[in-house]
């Protein structure tokens, strides 16, 4: 279905009346989540599962776009109308701390959710002023890809894999691509920025709510980005327009030595039918920089996140269908059925997790060990437009790394002073209203 503006108020507006149960002994709980394909098919088996568990709870799917942008569109209008459906809200990653601070959804500390159970990078992501606001559903991780026909082993460093790709491409019939990401302006480069960030010790906005992503380590890894297209000619001019889908394309049909991507490239990759690559190549965590003492292998994070609408009848029923959700079993069935990635690290230790993720579990593992948030802020969609404008002028040679870098950080600033961020951002005293 493909949805319009116009679709999306029109749903938003229908649905404010929906949700209703006759029965005054059963809860009526609505469950907004990913729906389509194998994904929905498993969604609805467990929400039936939950109710038979739960004979006094009935629970309704409530679909909503697949697309990002406008299921945020349709939450936003839901939940600014005060509207208590759906109970339960699967958020992107960055959404958490936007929907906590205009308190769209409860803190779910008083349920005593299992924080320690979940890799530490998922439950960051969901905590806004001291609070847990949203438990990890599945993560979605940046990976780089290898062909292993060409490059037998993992990359030790990042100027390891530059070599590496060099001489890849100096062979004859080589391919004509070293290294193939997404580098359009969108949020795609924010997530590889954030990689190589981590990969020369840098960040965007350190734990004090300052703006560091001028500092030096920020410059090197924005001059190393640039690099990769001008000096050492390893990634095409091509990617400054490109997304997940054409990096992909171009690796899968032998184009590339290296691919920075997500998960969900390798159900494609391992396909015969369209990929000429299937069982020549690996999936590891981007390493980090050789030259940058701080460095160390980084993974922007993705991924979905359920929360309780706080305008839901039923606050406590809620919780109980996002704990079943996120619960181990839950999980592993997920990822025997779709190849979604665990937020639970114990589940990667579980034997019956073998081969349910095309990829050794271990280097999944690793990268989501090595997953970093990008800046948990209720600020975060402003403050990437930012960035990404920025990123892209040096990338495009109209502006020097450390020129576009200063002028992000300044407008970021600028931005965090506006709206009263500084000390939200710097756990100070909490003083924002919905």
């Amino acid at each position: 279905m493909r949805w319009t503006p116009h679709a999306v108020v029109f749903v938003a507006w229908l649905l404010t009346g929906c949700a209703k149960t006759s029965n005054p002994n059963e809860t009526l709980l609505t469950f907004s989540g990913s729906a389509l394909g194998a994904e929905g098919t498993l969604v609805q088996k467990q929400l039936r599962r939950f109710m038979q568990l739960n004979p006094g709870i009935r629970v309704e799917l409530q679909r909503t776009p697949d697309d990002a942008s406008q299921r945020h569109q349709l939450y936003v209008q839901w939940l600014n109308a005060r509207v208590g459906n759906p109970s339960i809200l699967q958020l992107d990653v960055v959404w958490t701390p936007e929907f906590a601070a205009a308190g769209w959804v409860l803190p779910l500390d008083k349920y005593g959710p299992p924080r320690a159970e979940f890799f530490p990078a998922t439950v960051t992501a969901n905590t806004w002023a001291g609070k847990l606001y949203a438990l990890p559903w599945f993560a979605d991780v940046g990976l780089l890809y290898r062909r292993t026909d060409l490059v037998p082993n993992e990359p030790k460093t990042l100027e390891e894999m530059v070599t590496d790709a060099q001489a890849a491409m100096s062979r004859r019939g080589g391919p004509r691509y070293g290294i193939v990401s997404q580098g359009a302006r969108y949020e795609g480069l924010i997530t590889g920025f954030v990689e190589y960030l981590g990969a020369f010790g840098g960040r965007i906005i350190d734990d004090k709510g300052e703006v560091v992503v001028n500092r030096p380590e920020a410059v090197r890894a924005l001059e190393f980005m640039r690099d990769e297209l001008y000096k050492t000619h390893v990634a095409p001019l091509d990617v400054l327009t490109w997304h997940e889908e054409e990096t992909r394309f171009a690796f899968q049909n032998m184009n590339a030595v290296f691919m920075r991507n997500w998960p969900y490239a390798v159900g494609a990759m391992s396909d015969t039918a369209q990929s000429k690559v299937a069982g020549k190549f690996a999936v590891s965590p981007m390493p980090a920089s050789g030259t940058a003492p701080n460095g160390h292998s980084t993974a922007a994070l993705g991924g979905a996140q359920l929360a309780i609408n706080a305008y839901t009848e039923h606050p406590d029923a809620a919780y109980k269908l996002i704990a079943y959700l996120t619960a181990p079993e839950q999980m592993l069935e997920r990822a025997q059925a779709v190849g979604q990635y665990p937020t639970r690290s114990a589940l990667y230790s579980d034997a019956r997790m073998r081969g349910t993720i095309g990829i050794p579990l271990d280097n999944a593992r690793r990268a989501i060990e090595s997953a970093t948030p990008r800046p948990v802020t209720p600020i975060y969609t402003e403050l990437s437009e930012i960035l990404q404008i920025e990123l892209h002028r040096a990338l495009v040679r109209q502006a020097e790394p450390r020129e576009a870098l200063n002028s992000a950080a300044a407008r970021i600033n600028a931005l965090i002073e506006r709206t009263g961020m500084r000390k939200l951002m710097s756990g100070g005293p909490q003083e924002t209203s919905p």
